[in-house]
């Protein structure tokens, strides 16, 4: 399966309704950057620990299909290697996916492919050399797209640079109007990255699926990806989607660490999301329709992921206990003025604030 993301494709996908909700979130949150304040820089540096205890745990379920519960997840990210009375099967799966992420973190700043497969290795995800080699011709190719952009980004960055010179403007274009980490926080650009790392996903999605026995990979002509699989809907069962669920684990990795590499905020999806993504890209009849299926149910988990990351960058203990103080008072007020609302009033008796 050849992949080669489509300009057109991806450009339909950023008009979604769906995805242009979700990136005017996320550019809300992209607009937060650079962080200046202590306490923010600290409050991003604790969902970024929330978030991988998260993801780490979310893969520990698919992986072992066991109830691997949030404390579990948080006793391994803070260094357990074992946790009285639970399975150790569960830790050695919880410090494995922590291993994998911790791996695949150096993604966005080097864009090295060798990360992906070796965050599979860590997972104990196995890809033959077929699913290796189109896995690496898809990530080349996403690198070409990123590339390509990049350079368009940065002509452009230079005829406004021009432009502005010849008006006689001080300003200059930024050095880093051609740099693939940097990214503008205009809902329509960030729509435009999240739409090409949703094309991303569901390629590479497609790509580990066509070779889990029990599922056929479907193919159009309209969509973000050109392939050679067959027009056909398949329904899995439980224990096939999960069989899917596990081999897209890196899968998810990367595309998280593309998004950063391409200021796109990460996400998460939990064990039963991408079980429901596996199932939904599985039913559609042809990678058109696979693509709107990843981009309807990621597109919503992104913005809500994102507007709680903007919540909790923003989020200021005192001003947060204030605010706690003035409910309380509030209610108390409440309760007290319906305590005594049968009594009638007096009208000869002086007005009492409470």
């Amino acid at each position: 399966m050849t992949v080669e993301l489509n300009r057109e494709a991806i450009d339909r996908v950023a008009a979604l309704p769906a995805v242009r909700e979700a990136s005017e979130t996320g550019a809300r949150l992209i607009a937060l950057w650079p962080l200046t304040k202590a306490m923010q820089m600290d409050n991003d540096a604790k969902y970024a620990e929330n978030l991988q205890v998260r993801i780490t745990r979310a893969f520990a379920r698919i992986l072992t299909g066991a109830d691997v519960t949030v404390p579990d997840a948080e006793f391994v990210y803070e260094g357990a290697d074992e946790i009285p009375g639970r399975p150790q099967s569960i830790v050695d799966t919880l410090l494995a996916a922590n291993d994998a992420y911790d791996t695949m973190l150096d993604y966005s700043e080097t864009g090295n492919a060798a990360l992906v497969f070796a965050a599979a290795e860590a997972l104990g995800v196995e890809w033959d050399e077929s699913v290796r080699s189109e896995v690496r011709e898809a990530i080349d190719a996403v690198e070409r797209h990123i590339e390509a952009d990049a350079a368009g980004a940065g002509e452009a960055g230079a005829e406004d640079a021009a432009s502005a010179g010849a008006a006689g403007d001080d300003s200059s274009a930024s050095d880093e109007d051609g740099d693939r980490l940097a990214g503008s926080a205009d809902p329509a650009a960030v729509a435009h990255r999240f739409a090409t790392a949703l094309a991303v996903c569901d390629a590479l999605l497609g790509v580990v699926a066509a070779h889990v026995p029990g599922v056929t990979v479907a193919a159009g002509a309209d969509s973000a990806v050109a392939d050679t699989a067959a027009n056909t809907a398949t329904v899995l069962d439980d224990a096939t989607a999960r069989r899917v669920a596990i081999q897209s684990l890196p899968i998810l990795l990367y595309v998280n660490e593309l998004r950063e590499q391409c200021a796109i905020p990460r996400i998460c999806l939990t064990d039963s999301q991408l079980l429901e993504l596996v199932k939904a890209r599985a039913a559609a009849t042809d990678t058109a329709d696979t693509l709107d299926a990843t981009a309807a149910l990621i597109a919503p988990l992104a913005g809500t992921e994102w507007a709680k990351h903007r919540e909790d960058v923003l989020w200021d203990p005192a001003e947060a206990k204030k605010k706690a103080k003035e409910e309380d008072e509030k209610r108390n007020k409440e309760a007290l003025a319906a305590k005594f609302a049968h009594i009638k009033d007096d009208p000869t008796k002086e007005t009492v604030e409470l």
